[in-house]
């Protein structure tokens, strides 16, 4: 099994998805963008696409000029019926591929808040795993319609559109089930700046709920995961 993962942005790993890739013995290739890397045309040598998130927004063109190439070659996956996971700014990203509309510069949703998937997402072999609905990590102003023909699959109290799916198995998931406590640590740690007006009360909170919304976090976002490393074929 061999994934390419683009990561857009220092400081976003692959998280709980390299762990459950590891599980898998699964072979990484990451493209930091942020570095310079080039990005593949196809999806020749791969079997599934990762693609994490960022602080840009996902139509920066002019100071990231590689995401036009990056939202195509997320449809070049699906039409290769690979699969193709965004999360967060990956998951606008794979919106914009499938000729979604990118909505940019909402409300600030930040925190372990609830997700809770629709009845379609209960059936999804993805978001299933998270039940009735958990506490999912959140760090995000934009959003996105869905895509033409896309399946609704998730959302929460701030944001419709929290997760779809496209065909079998191209997933866009804008909260971050892949970011346990040890990342979102690291965040708040690293970019102490951000946390005026909305965001204000995050160290607080964050305080408050590492041990208990966190831990619960983690868990389900193991579980999705292992879920979506399970469709790679």
């Amino acid at each position: 099994m061999r994934v390419l993962a683009v990561e857009n942005y220092a400081g976003t790993h692959l998280g709980l998805v390299g762990r459950a890739l590891a599980e898998a013995d699964a072979t990484v290739d990451l493209r930091r963008m942020y570095d310079g890397d080039p990005l593949p045309e196809t999806s020749g040598g791969y079997d599934a696409l990762v693609v994490l998130g960022g602080g840009q927004n996902a139509l920066a063109d002019e100071a990231h000029p590689y995401l036009p190439a990056l939202a195509a070659l997320t449809a070049r996956f699906g039409a290769d019926d690979k699969p193709v996971l965004g999360i967060c700014l990956g998951a606008q990203i794979v919106a914009r591929g499938f000729g979604a509309t990118n909505l940019l510069g909402r409300p600030l949703e930040i925190g372990w808040l609830k997700v809770t998937p629709t009845d379609a997402g209960r059936q999804d072999p993805v978001i299933a795993t998270l039940g009735d609905g958990a506490p999912l990590f959140h760090w995000h102003t934009d959003t996105f319609t869905l895509p033409p023909g896309a399946v609704h699959l998730a959302s929460s109290a701030a944001t419709p559109n929290q997760a779809f799916r496209i065909g079998r198995a191209v997933y866009g998931i804008q909260f971050h089930f892949e970011a346990d406590r040890s990342v979102v640590d690291a965040w708040t740690a690293d970019y102490p700046h951000l946390f005026k007006g909305e965001a204000a009360d995050w160290p607080t909170r964050h305080h408050r709920d590492r041990n208990t919304l966190g831990a619960e976090a983690d868990t389900t976002g193991l579980q999705i995961a292992r879920a979506f490393v399970g469709l790679i074929g």
